[in-house]
């Protein structure tokens, strides 16, 4: 489990983000390669085996396919992601900020500073960096304005797509494949339990750490 260092360099902070980055990549891929491994052996090799004159239905085994591999992502997800690594994001992204583009022409009379990298820019203040303005988002923000992956790691939103996922598991109608539907979300229903928990818990912190931030900026 990575650590979070609170500190004001600037250069330190996109350096803890840069590396945070890299290691959320590697448990995505995880996650990625060994969901599919696990559906390919319990949706695809089984019908390898099944003999000529039996009826195989190959549509209901590419659904198989995609609710194995969806709810084993859910479970590597839910132990590689535990609330303390997502609120390790969160503050690593509260860190660093993000920057949003604006019209020049809507703000040529507001004061516009020159970006530099050494500097940890303000709520509000408008800077100008390769040829285009941007305005700080964060209450501190020392992103790259033009770098992308920047806003993609402040816009972080990790509890929302695995409960999306595990919804899409609830949505099936066909009776006769329940059985292999139940077995697939009997591991998913406390999954589903502690991620909505989680999700309840860290929004409300989320929301009640803004809300103070901007009582002490007001």
């Amino acid at each position: 489990m990575p650590t979070h260092a609170c500190c004001l360099s600037p250069d330190l902070i996109r350096k803890e983000v840069e590396y945070l980055k890299m290691d959320f990549n590697w448990r995505m891929k995880e996650v990625l390669v060994s969901s599919m491994l696990s559906a390919y052996y319990v949706a695809f090799v089984p019908v390898w085996f099944v003999k000529s004159t039996q009826y195989v239905d190959k549509r209901w085994s590419c659904e198989l396919f995609i609710l194995v591999s969806l709810s084993t992502s859910v479970i590597l997800m839910r132990h590689l992601l535990p609330p303390r690594y997502c609120d390790l994001l969160h503050k690593a992204a509260a860190h660093l900020g993000c920057w949003q583009k604006v019209d020049p022409s809507l703000c040529s009379n507001v004061l516009q500073h020159i970006w530099t990298e050494e500097y940890m820019w303000p709520q509000g203040v408008l800077v100008k960096h390769s040829k285009n303005v941007y305005k700080a988002m964060g209450h501190y923000n020392v992103a790259v304005p033009s770098d992308v992956s920047h806003y993609r790691f402040y816009v972080s939103i990790i509890n929302n797509i695995l409960m999306g996922m595990l919804y899409s598991l609830m949505c099936s109608e066909k009776w006769h494949q329940m059985i292999s539907l139940a077995l697939i979300l009997f591991s998913n229903y406390y999954a589903f339990y502690k991620l909505l928990r989680d999700r309840i818990v860290l929004g409300k912190a989320y929301s009640y750490s803004a809300s103070a931030s901007n009582q002490k900026v007001s």
